[in-house]
């Protein structure tokens, strides 16, 4: 089991999604500070962000496997390891815009 960084699973996840990913997850941040009204949306675009690019992982990852042919179960779970790291991204976004909706929610 190696250990991973933040670096290394910002760069397996792929660099373009992620970054994108991330300038939601200050805009979310920025938003509960200054439009708390767009927090529950910025948390969704965040997460279907996520699940894009994890569907074009799983895509790019059909199409080499379809050019191989015969592809070990280590590889192709690696592969599955791989294309998740986006949605997982995206879904811990989402989960923190929901958090900072029920912590702005006002108090009955």
């Amino acid at each position: 089991m190696s250990v991973l960084s933040i670096r290394t699973l910002f760069i397996e996840g792929g660099a373009f999604g992620m970054t994108i990913l991330t300038i939601e997850f200050i805009l979310l941040i920025l938003a509960a500070w200054k439009a708390p009204a767009w927090v529950k949306e910025i948390g969704l675009l965040a997460l279907m962000t996520g699940a894009f690019w994890t569907m074009l992982g799983l895509y790019q990852m059909s199409d080499v496997l379809g050019e191989i042919g015969d592809v070990s179960t280590a590889i192709l779970a690696s592969g599955f390891k791989v294309a998740m790291i986006s949605a997982l991204y995206g879904g811990i976004i989402y989960i923190v815009s929901l958090v900072m909706r029920i912590i702005q929610k006002p108090r009955i």
